[in-house]
């Protein structure tokens, strides 16, 4: 299997896409002109040209409402925004009209389209630009969202959002972009609502998703089993909206304790969604409550040290991990 970054695998389901499809095409700050500001339009308005990938103005409420208004008309756009923080400006849209239109219009518009860009902290930019928003856009009915960690769910997932028929929320992180990893060869998609199980356990199940999972979680896991002793099986499910609890309480039945580890905050956040989940299904099965690790509940520090100390990290895995497991 051919080895790309995450920022090519996205580029060729974008690629892919368009030349699948002739309706989709691709707008945003930066994404035709500076071959994006992440590069992952690299290339592509040179070979589609600048009525398929299409520069803004920096407003993101109105290219979102544009977008919005593009499928209505039945096309398929693709709206990048540079950091989901930006989508805030555009909420209105994607909340209100995106999300809302299937269903106000008794099922006469569909609005397929897919929102994507990185999101969550990077490297020291600060509070408003270091959010992790999936809870947010997942609380709102009609919006799917979507947060792979790999190089090939990242390609198969951005697939299948642009075929989707309703609006799709892909939320990427930048310094996932330089990444590399194994991607099928030829044509592939992966389905929304179905997670994976990365690593088989028997202790305790670690549910995770995107950077957290990829760049904490993994460096995280071998070190602290042999640590602890103990056997960790994670799970990335890959979609957060829909979510494969199934998946999720199957593997719960095996080793009676969950801990979820999210970069999002605590209050109403994926993982309190998901605790309550788990508790209601799989509650005569748990031998522990569910335990989970997210950012401190506070805006992003700027200073490096107190970045690193608000996010997840080893030592509150670790510390979740204990508990969960009732180690001392």
């Amino acid at each position: 299997m051919p080895t790309v970054s995450l920022r090519e695998a996205l580029n060729q389901a974008i690629d892919e896409e368009m030349a699948r499809d002739e309706r989709v095409f691709l707008m945003g700050e930066e994404v035709a002109e500076y071959n994006g500001a992440y590069k992952v339009s690299q290339g592509l308005l040179a070979k589609w040209g600048p009525r398929r990938i299409i520069d803004t103005p920096i407003a993101e409420a109105g290219f979102a409402g544009i977008g919005i208004g593009a499928a209505m008309c039945g096309l398929r756009p693709i709206v990048e925004f540079m950091t989901w923080n930006f989508s805030l400006v555009a909420y209105d849209q994607i909340a209100n009209h995106a999300a809302k239109m299937y269903s106000m219009t008794g099922g006469h518009f569909n609005v397929p389209m897919v929102f994507r860009g990185p999101g969550g902290a990077a490297h020291g930019l600060g509070a408003t630009h270091s959010q992790a928003l999936e809870s947010i856009y997942a609380h709102i009915p009609g919006l799917k969202v979507v947060m792979p960690s790999t190089c090939k769910d990242a390609k198969g997932l951005l697939k299948t959002a642009i075929r989707d028929e309703n609006p799709v929320i892909f939320i990427e992180s930048e310094v996932m972009y330089g990444d590399k990893g194994e991607i099928p060869e030829g044509e592939y998609t992966i389905p929304f609502g179905v997670g994976e199980v990365k690593k088989e356990g028997k202790d305790v199940t670690l549910v995770s998703w995107s950077k957290v999972l990829a760049h904490i979680v993994w460096k995280s896991v071998e070190k602290l089993e042999e640590e602890l002793g103990i056997s960790i099986e994670v799970i990335d499910p890959r979609t957060i909206k829909p979510m494969d609890y199934d998946l999720i309480v199957e593997s719960v039945k095996k080793t009676n304790r969950l801990l979820i580890v999210e970069e999002g905050w605590p209050f109403a956040s994926v993982g309190a969604q998901l605790s309550d989940e788990i508790t209601r299904r799989a509650f005569d099965y748990l031998d522990a409550p569910v335990e989970r690790v997210n950012q401190e509940d506070v805006p992003l520090p700027y200073a490096k040290a107190l970045e690193k100390h608000s996010l997840p990290n080893i030592d509150k895995i670790r510390t979740g991990l204990k508990k969960v497991l009732y180690i001392d």
